[in-house]
């Protein structure tokens, strides 16, 4: 039987588990959907990667003596492991914390192919880290000795504790949900407006998660090819670091990514690059619904931010936002026709359909697809 996200909760506040941090998962979803319930906003934090969830973890501790709990997805260790190693480890400052793994790609579980590999080594590279773990089923009857466990060897071993979970762990939580503007149009609406009105020659790099699975409907829908469109399905917040390699290393192309709020967040610094080089062929698009919907509709931190200035002052040739079909359609007009690098910021509503589906090809069959438009080697 599942687990109850509030009694899960409750077990680890009363380990003195009081601050929580992390990017949001899908594997993880009710369980932060009960945080978001029950904790206050200083006391629970979503960060922009995974990085730096550990070192804030790391700072909570360093100011408490408290044992803070961080939570991510598996694809985010990579993120973590220049913090996990190089603060947290006993060889160096000796940090305890409980840190929380969605394990996508299990093996022997039926996952999309971005996980497959990271979720095939996952045990072997814990145990690379030299970091202690433990694996909490959807069966599990005994979570709260593995709790007081792990909590105990954390404090012992003065370093992180990894409790790995699987698939259908969490029960649903129901919390009360944010009302949505309806007034505002859907990721999908604005997605047809982008692929009917940029030129057929553009490039196109989206970002991981809903936007590049509904490029790929739209695409099948209207009978296009996908040649023109490299589909991020993984390696999140690195979908503008790719366009833009593509944008240098084809000067003569004009370079569309289409971003989100998440994505963007994630490594943002990039933008600091994107405008030193100032590429004339990069174009970037913004969608933005200030939630991570694809695991549960957490807040983003990016109302937070100015974006009209941060891109401004990082040396981009032009700003626009739109929130209606009408001034999307007029900005597009010329989005591409003028010189880049130009940004274009579209808020949106969340949510999606309900049947959305997933690309049909796999990421090979995409690279080999997408490399024929640079007449480059497509088996390499």
């Amino acid at each position: 039987m599942s687990i109850n996200p509030l009694s899960f909760y409750n077990h680890l506040k009363s380990n003195d588990i009081n601050f929580f941090c992390g990017v949001p998962d899908s594997l993880l979803k009710q369980f932060c959907l009960c945080l978001d319930d029950k904790v206050d906003k200083k006391n629970h934090i979503i960060t922009p990667n995974e990085g730096h969830a550990i070192a804030l973890a790391a700072g909570f501790y360093l100011g408490t003596r408290q044992i803070p709990l961080v939570y991510m997805q598996n694809s985010g260790i990579g993120n973590a492991i220049n913090p996990l190693l190089s603060l947290c480890d006993p060889d160096v400052y000796g940090i305890p914390m409980i840190i929380l793994i969605g394990w996508r790609g299990e093996p022997g579980v039926k996952d999309e192919p971005q996980h497959v590999k990271q979720g095939k080594i996952q045990l072997e590279l814990t145990s690379a880290l030299d970091i202690s773990f433990d694996i909490i089923t959807k069966n599990e009857n005994n979570f709260e000795n593995k709790i007081k466990n792990g909590v105990e060897v954390a404090i012992m071993n003065r370093k992180p504790y990894i409790f790995y979970i699987k698939k259908e762990v969490f029960s649903t939580y129901k919390n009360n949900h944010r009302e949505i503007n309806n007034k505002l149009m859907s990721r999908e609406e604005a997605l047809r407006v982008i692929l009917s009105q940029l030129p057929n020659d553009v490039i196109i790099i989206s970002t991981t998660g809903k936007t590049s699975r509904e490029i790929f409907e739209i695409r099948v829908i209207n009978k296009d090819n996908h040649s023109h469109d490299f589909l991020t399905v993984g390696s999140m917040g690195h979908c503008s670091s790719i366009a833009l390699g593509l944008a240098i290393s084809n000067p003569e192309k004009k370079i569309v990514c289409i971003d989100g709020d998440g994505s963007f967040l994630m490594h943002m610094g990039i933008i600091a690059t994107i405008g030193d080089i100032a590429p004339a062929n990069f174009y970037h698009i913004l969608i933005n619904n200030f939630v991570h919907e694809s695991v549960g509709g957490q807040e983003t931190s990016i109302q937070s931010i100015n974006i009209k200035m941060l891109i401004e002052s990082s040396n981009y040739e032009n700003f626009s936002s739109v929130n209606d079909l009408s001034s999307l359609k007029e900005v597009l007009s010329t989005f591409t026709i003028d010189k880049g690098p130009n940004f274009l910021e579209i808020v949106i509503k969340p949510g999606s359909r309900n049947n959305l589906g997933r690309p049909t090809i796999t990421p090979l069959e995409n690279k080999k697809l997408f490399m024929k438009n640079f007449n480059k080697n497509i088996e390499s």
